[in-house]
Formats: structure tokens, sequence, C-alpha cells
């Protein structure tokens, strides 16, 4: 559909036009694509309210068009998202690829990452735990983290050399054993505490944390929130542009991988 737009500008550069006319072949341009966009919102729309499943309404929470026509990419409550046809009645679960001139794209990665910003934008800083160092950080990276994981502990030691490559570090919580673990039970202390960035750090280090666990705090929240961002382990180290990143990366490849270089 863009195609239209381009040859029609092409055409305008290929021969002498009138500024009246220049606009009048914009404007009718546009205008034939207009039918395409609303017709794809209108099948969204209803492939929305009607996908079942044997009979059971899905719970999904959103449905857009894709590049491909008359597949569309469905993105459910729980987080799990896959491809249909406009009427439901075929699925393809997978990631879709545009094949462009440099390599290969992966367009449902990139969609997965756009969704992880928006959904960590909604999380307030008063209900992270922060490391940010002296100087403004130049990144923040965003870690879901488990006191009771080696590698959790392996990069919670390079918080300070992050810290000094101008690189914040955001912990939210994720007990891989599920809220009612022992590690879950160890960050609820440490988001209760009068000074979580301490407390997250003794809990690093496997030092028993003798403040109370029943204050109001998100670590409940947050572990539902991993799971739903696709997190399968700690570490998992969010980038600012959405990009996971599981497991342990060495401060110099991080930086690397923010843009930093030797920063």
């Amino acid at each position: 559909m863009l195609n239209i737009i381009r040859e029609v500008e092409e055409r305008m550069r290929q021969r002498t036009v009138t500024p009246a006319l220049r606009s009048a072949l914009l404007t009718l341009a546009v205008a034939s694509i207009l039918p395409f966009a609303a017709q794809a919102d209108t099948t969204a729309d209803q492939l929305r309210e009607s996908l079942s499943v044997n009979g059971r309404s899905m719970p999904v929470e959103q449905v857009s068009a894709t590049p491909m026509e008359g597949i569309y990419h469905v993105r459910l409550e729980s987080g799990e998202s896959f491809y249909s046809n406009a009427d439901g009645s075929h699925f393809l679960v997978g990631d879709l690829f545009e094949n462009t001139s440099t390599g290969l794209v992966n367009l449902t990665e990139q969609a997965k990452n756009q969704e992880r910003v928006a959904a960590l934008a909604n999380v307030p800083e008063s209900e992270r735990v922060v490391y940010r160092g002296v100087d403004e950080p130049k990144a923040t990276v965003v870690v879901f983290t488990d006191p009771t994981c080696p590698y959790c502990e392996r990069l919670h030691e390079a918080v300070p050399e992050l810290n000094e490559r101008g690189i914040a570090v955001h912990y939210l919580a994720f007990p891989r054993a599920g809220i009612e673990s022992d590690a879950a039970r160890s960050m609820q202390q440490a988001w209760c505490s009068d000074n979580r960035s301490e407390a997250m750090t003794r809990a690093q280090q496997r030092q028993p944390l003798s403040g109370p666990a029943d204050c109001d705090n998100p670590v409940a929240e947050q572990y539902n929130l991993g799971m739903a961002l696709g997190v399968q382990g700690t570490p998992a180290i969010i980038l600012p542009d959405g990009q996971l990143v599981p497991g342990y990366v060495p401060p110099e490849r991080l930086a690397a991988m923010l843009g930093l270089g030797d920063a």
C-alpha cells in the first residue's frame, strides 16, 4: 500500500507538475490506502471479539495487522502470542521475519521489545531497587533478579563496575520458585526495608534479613510481570530498547551492547 505513494512521488520527480496537481495526486494516493487500513482495523476488532477454541472465547488482549495480507498478530492476556488468519480458523505459532536486503528482521521480537518497554514504563522507580552510582547514568537496564540465583549474585558483584561505566541497574523481583518460596520472602523483606539497596545487597550475599515481609510490596506483581514479559530465568536483563538478555553478562560486554564501548 505504501508503494502507491512511492510510485506517485517517483512519477512526480520524473515530470513537471504544478503544486496543485502534486497535492491532488498525493491526496488521491492516500485516499486509496485508507479503505485498506480501515478494513484491516475492522477485521482485527472482529477477530478479537470472536476468537475461540473448542467453543470457548480466548482471553485476547490485542489483535493487530501484520505486513502479510490476511495474517494478524494475536496477543493474549497471559502475554503469549501467535498469528491467525482473518476468520480465526488457522493459527501459526512462531516468529514472523521480514526478509530485507540486509538480512532477516525478527518482527515478532521487535513487537515483544516494544511491549516490554511500555510495560516497564508503568513500573515507578519507587517500586524498584535502584543502583545508579554517583554520576548521572548514561543508560539504564532493568534486571529481574532472585537472590538465591548464583548468576544473580555474580551480576550483583559487578554492579559497582556497571555504575562506574555509567550504567544504572534497576532490580525487579522474580523469585524463580514462585511467590511462596524463601527467595520471595527474602525479596519482600528487602522491599519492606528502610534501605532497599542495602537489604538487597545483603540478600544477594546470602546474608539473612531480619525485617518484616508483610508490608505493601510489589514482589508478587513484579513476578507476574516477568512471566508476562517472557522471563524464564534469572538474571533477566532488559535493555532500554526492550531486548531481553537472559543470564549473566560481563560489564564490558553489557556496556558494548548499550553502545557505551569502553566507557
